[in-house]
């Protein structure tokens, strides 16, 4: 199995930790990771893909981990998110890659298509469907919300977040990941209201994590060692760059509001979970891009996994992604 290999990388004014495997004479494959995650949360990913014949790069992007974590919320726009993961392909003297996109990776990836569409030769979506807002993202969710908590909301405010989830990130990223995987997700209180935003923490709901490791349909997939890893980074980084993400969504909006689907014209392929938070927010997100992209070329839903797609049943990802990446 190939070896995957840790380096720094400088790229658009920041040093990002980059995971690599594989030839970087193949066509290159860019993971691209979530919140609250690393590049590890491809570890499944990294020797499979290359091993099928390209070269895979997974960095953790800015704020995360061992990557320069800028000091200003500007910091995190989309133009700096896209031009970091543009600046590895550069890098490695590559034209264009494949990018396969998580969670925030997913809206990166997305909008990415959008800004520089002959720098992506096909993207893989996970998670998070491909979305035209029409109107700026906070606005939106004021409206649908009022005065219920809802964490994008919550994530608005400078400091608060960052103090709630760092003040010890084992005890939060436990419960984040065990809050949002499959198993967890399928017993919930479907009938529970919402919470007021006021008085309301991102982890208020979330119940303490069972003792690992965590299962899901392919077996166990977060284990002792796995959360530690999480949990050193964050300690190290501070939740200030990741959640500052979340700040930029309504500027993110304002630069590539006019830029529409149909410079998404690459080939696209969505992975999701049957079991994951953002099918309940997001239902129609399939039937959206199926409308929207001029070459999606379908989806693999995989029962039973819930957010944390990749990490909670690896083999049966692998088999979706790289059957798309074998069209190619």
């Amino acid at each position: 199995m190939t070896e995957t290999t840790v380096s720094d990388i400088d790229v658009n004014g920041v040093t990002l930790r980059v995971h690599q495997a594989g030839d970087p004479a193949n066509p290159t494959v860019v993971l691209s990771h979530g919140f609250p995650e690393l590049a590890y949360s491809w570890r499944h990913q990294m020797a499979p893909v290359a091993d099928a014949g390209f070269h895979v790069i997974a960095p953790d992007q800015r704020g995360y981990g061992h990557s320069s974590a800028p000091a200003e919320i500007t910091d995190y726009g989309i133009e700096s998110l896209t031009g970091d993961l543009l600046g590895l392909l550069d890098h490695f003297g590559k034209d264009n890659a494949v990018f396969v996109g998580h969670d925030w990776g997913a809206l990166i990836v997305w909008d990415l298509a959008r800004l520089h569409p002959e720098r992506v030769r096909a993207i893989a979506g996970v998670s998070v469907p491909f979305t035209m807002w029409p109107a700026p993202p906070t606005q939106l969710m004021k409206t649908l919300y009022g005065d219920r908590f809802f964490y994008i909301l919550y994530f608005q405010q400078p400091g608060v977040a960052e103090e709630e989830l760092g003040a010890d990130p084992y005890d939060s990223l436990a419960k984040v990941m065990w809050s949002a995987s499959g198993v967890r997700f399928a017993q919930r209180d479907t009938s529970a209201e919402m919470p007021p935003m006021e008085g309301t923490g991102f982890l208020t709901m979330m119940s303490a994590a069972p003792p690992r490791p965590l299962t899901g349909p392919e077996g166990p997939w977060l284990t002792e060692e796995d959360l530690q890893t999480y949990a050193d980074e964050f300690a190290h980084s501070g939740f200030f760059g990741p959640i500052s993400y979340y700040r930029n969504l309504d500027a993110n909006f304002d630069i590539i509001k006019d830029l529409g689907p149909e410079r998404v014209a690459m080939p696209v392929y969505f992975i999701g979970g049957t079991q994951d938070v953002v099918n309940v927010m997001d239902p129609t997100g399939l039937e959206r891009m199926r409308g929207a992209l001029p070459d999606f070329r379908g989806s693999t839903i995989l029962e039973d996994v819930g957010h944390w797609t990749q990490q909670e049943a690896p083999a049966a990802f692998n088999k979706a992604l790289l059957e798309f990446l074998q069209t190619l």
